[in-house]
């Protein structure tokens, strides 16, 4: 047995624990600092009113370094799952001991239940201890910034990082079942993890029907609170995006139009803005509003809640097929 063997076989456990221990602990150390630090902030401006005019580097609770933590507790919900979920099914096919375990008076299903049922309350109560650490240590950050519905911190905060978690365990226990190897099993386990997050990035934008608001090029618009971008442009009158035209130009893929081409190119910031207007022009924004965080939160973990439940249906009818 290589050392590489006897590491997996024998600390693979205890190695993920240590690891999402010592994350959780720098967060919570990090994150005590971090609060006082922007509490002391808050109550020194609150007297005079001048919070607001405040540079951001003074009221942000954000240094590179100890940011990083809180954007590595994406990394919480998969680590489990590799290291416990993947092995749970095929290191026991792997050893042989899966004969001795199951013609045993418990049952494959028993059995199947138990260790997974343990394996999916850990990692979720895991997922949820970090989570209530990065949302606690991010709140005013992201309240500052209303930045809630971003990527790389609506994935990391509230409930979403438990139903990753769980999907997560579910996905690397089936993909045991099924490969009845470890290593295969780990492989499959973390591209269709983030195979999955990445498409859901994607649909999370559409989750519900997008809001779209019209404003003035002159003045411009931003939505109250933490909004989710899907896209922005500007449309002429009959509602189609502006052409060059004669004399007009294209600049990285934005038409100037020809009666606007000078406006362009002067050194007034507020001329072309103006020009547009004035030939009919307008601004759009496709957003999802603050108000709907909480239903996308509430989207995205039954989404991966059902995946999960669908994933231990399948691993259950695969044991079963394989003891009859």
């Amino acid at each position: 047995m290589t050392w590489v063997t006897w590491l997996q076989y024998r600390y693979q456990g205890a190695l993920a624990a240590a690891l999402l221990a010592v994350l959780a602990v720098l967060l919570l150390v990090t994150g005590l600092h971090a609060a006082q630090v922007w509490h002391l902030a808050l109550a020194g401006c609150a007297h005079d009113g001048s919070c607001a005019s405040l540079p951001y580097s003074q009221l942000s609770l954000a240094s590179p370094r100890v940011y990083g933590l809180v954007v590595a507790t994406a990394a919480v919900p998969l680590l489990p799952a590799l290291f416990w979920g993947a092995p749970m099914v095929a290191q026991e096919a792997e050893t042989g001991t899966d004969q001795f375990a199951w013609t045993q008076s418990i049952t494959r299903r028993r059995w199947l239940a138990v260790r997974a049922g343990w394996l999916l309350l850990a990692t979720a109560v895991l997922a949820a201890a970090v989570s209530a650490l990065a949302t606690w240590w991010s709140g005013p950050d992201s309240a500052l910034n209303a930045d809630a519905f971003h990527l790389g911190r609506f994935d990391v905060i509230e409930i979403v990082p438990v139903a990753y978690a769980i999907f997560a365990m579910a996905l690397g226990i089936c993909a045991g079942a099924l490969l009845r190897r470890t290593l295969p099993a780990i492989a499959v386990t973390l591209a269709g993890f983030v195979s999955l997050r990445v498409l859901t990035a994607w649909l999370r934008l559409y989750y519900m029907t997008p809001v779209t608001a019209y404003y003035k090029l002159t003045t411009g618009f931003t939505p109250i609170g933490s909004y989710l971008q899907v896209s922005q442009g500007v449309v002429g009158r009959n509602g189609q995006p502006p052409t060059a035209g004669p004399g007009g130009l294209v600049i990285n893929g934005f038409a100037i139009p020809g009666p606007c081409r000078q406006a362009y190119v002067s050194r007034d910031p507020n001329a072309f803005p103006s020009c547009m207007t004035a030939h009919g022009y307008r601004g759009y924004l496709i957003y999802q509003p603050a108000s709907r965080f909480w239903a996308f939160q509430g989207i995205e973990t039954g989404i991966y809640v059902v995946l999960a439940a669908a994933l231990l249906g399948v691993t259950f009818w695969v044991l079963k097929r394989r003891g009859a």
